[in-house]
């Protein structure tokens, strides 16, 4: 197939002969089929991508050349190939491939995988490849089912997964099938399953007389997000819209990918990967970089009064005081979508995130909140002192309480010499404003304070003396 793509090193408007591309005609078409699956790469040199696996004298492709596999445990987001390289798998290797979906299927129909391949083997020594999608859907006593047979080698497993193995998949199973990270496709490798798919006279476009821009290409190739089944989904909506003999220009690109909503996990690893950036983003004073994740997000259908909260969090967590207007903005544009609602209010959230991440940075706040709640934990047997406790009876006042305090607002200057902390305590400093912004006032105001009450302790010393 290496060769036949040289035939679209062509100007982007020109047509592709129905004789330019021949496929193979080794399999059945099914003309009904979406592109995507008809266009299922048939071999290694079909296959787009993943050249970390994939490439020459890379194990994984040499372990397929040499037709000894071995079980793994496939991870990689949708449509980069997951599939359908355990097809090629098996294929290269001659063994018998049985899909299975932990999403509809149990436990019962792995056993009779399990049988049924234990017959093949003892009957004719063919081996089985085990195909599990979406194997993080199985509960840990469910993939633990697998582990005696992988052992034995009645099957060899294939595990796929577009979460991450780590946290998703029981170690012992991990042990035994190596994980294989497969990446998102390239936006050029993305290109290249398109035009394939145009020139394919049997099993794609090909016969169609369909024409195309570059640029319907190119955005089609950027918008899929490194998943070759929407890339080839909208090419095939497209296509449909132009008709037979048509152009598919920009505008049909765009219409065919209104067909094609992007893929976001909202419980997935992705999910927080996504929400990670924008925090970052916005820990980084990067307004473009934290509106890009933010409508990302909003695009793959998050909710928004979730991505609010968050908001709310960074305001709190990496401003603070540095700009305390910065948490009065996000809880304002809670409440605008609260009142709002989409696509309206998603407007007041961009705004809540260019004002973080243009705003004066502290993280004071939230250092001097984790400090304080250790301390907390680990004196909880301080009393409260006498002077600062309240006495609203008379056996209270008797025993000291309220004893030698002082009103501060009645003193010069506002500030008494006194401490606010139990006795062990005092001394200690939980918050130290930083530089920048509001806190470099607070600093100051702070300072300021510390002398007044040196000044009033002096004097009292004095007095005394």
């Amino acid at each position: 197939m290496n060769g036949d793509l040289e035939l679209f090193e062509t100007p982007s408007d020109r047509e592709v002969s129905p004789d330019a591309v021949g496929a193979t005609p080794s399999q059945s078409i099914d003309s009904a089929a979406p592109l995507a699956a008809r266009m299922r790469p048939r071999s290694l040199d079909e296959f787009r991508g993943q050249d970390q696996l994939l490439g020459p004298g890379r194990p994984l492709r040499s372990m397929i050349e040499s037709g000894q596999p071995a079980s793994m445990i496939l991870w990689g987001p949708p449509g980069s190939g997951k599939t359908t390289l355990s097809r090629l798998i098996a294929e290269a290797s001659g063994a018998e491939f049985v899909s299975f979906s932990a999403v509809t299927e149990g436990i019962p129909r792995v056993r009779e995988i399990i049988a049924e391949a234990r017959l093949r083997r003892d009957a004719t020594g063919h081996r089985t490849i085990l195909f599990c999608d979406e194997i993080h859907r199985f509960n840990k006593a469910q993939q633990d089912a697998f582990l005696p047979h992988v052992e034995e080698g009645v099957v060899l497993l294939i595990g796929a997964t577009t979460e991450n193995p780590s946290f998703e998949i029981v170690r012992p199973l991990l042990s035994r099938a190596p994980v294989r990270v497969l990446a998102a496709l390239a936006v050029a490798d993305l290109r290249e399953v398109m035009l394939a798919a145009l020139g394919d006279v049997e099993r794609g476009l090909g016969a169609s007389g369909v024409t195309w821009e570059e640029e319907a290409l190119q955005l089609i190739a950027e918008a899929a997000d490194g998943d070759a089944r929407r890339a080839l989904g909208a090419l095939d909506a497209a296509a449909t819209l132009v008709g037979a003999g048509g152009r598919i220009n920009a505008e049909a690109a765009r219409e065919g990918l209104q067909h094609c909503f992007p893929v976001y996990d909202k419980g997935g690893e992705e999910h927080y990967n996504l929400i990670s950036a924008l925090h970052k983003a916005v820990r980084g004073s990067d307004p473009d970089g934290a509106l890009y994740w933010l409508a990302r997000m909003i695009d793959g259908g998050e909710d928004p009064l979730y991505l609010a909260r968050r908001l709310v969090r960074m305001a709190s967590e990496d401003i603070g005081l540095a700009d305390p207007q910065a948490l009065v903005v996000t809880m304002a544009a809670r409440d605008s979508f609260h009142f709002l609602g989409a696509p309206e209010g998603e407007l007041a959230l961009a705004e809540a995130a260019l004002y973080l991440a243009t705003a004066p940075k502290s993280n004071r706040v939230f250092a001097a909140w984790r400090a304080v709640m250790q301390r907390a934990r680990e004196t909880t047997g301080e009393s409260v002192p006498l002077h600062i406790r309240n006495a609203p009876t008379g056996l209270m006042k008797e025993l000291g309480y309220g004893e030698g305090y002082r009103y501060d607002p009645a003193e010069e200057h506002g500030v008494a010499d006194q401490s606010y902390l139990p006795d062990r305590l005092v001394g200690e400093r939980f918050y130290e404003p930083g530089p920048y912004g509001e806190e470099a006032r607070i600093q100051k105001r702070l300072q300021w304070w510390a002398e007044r009450r040196s000044e009033v302790l002096a004097s009292m010393e004095g007095n005394d003396g």
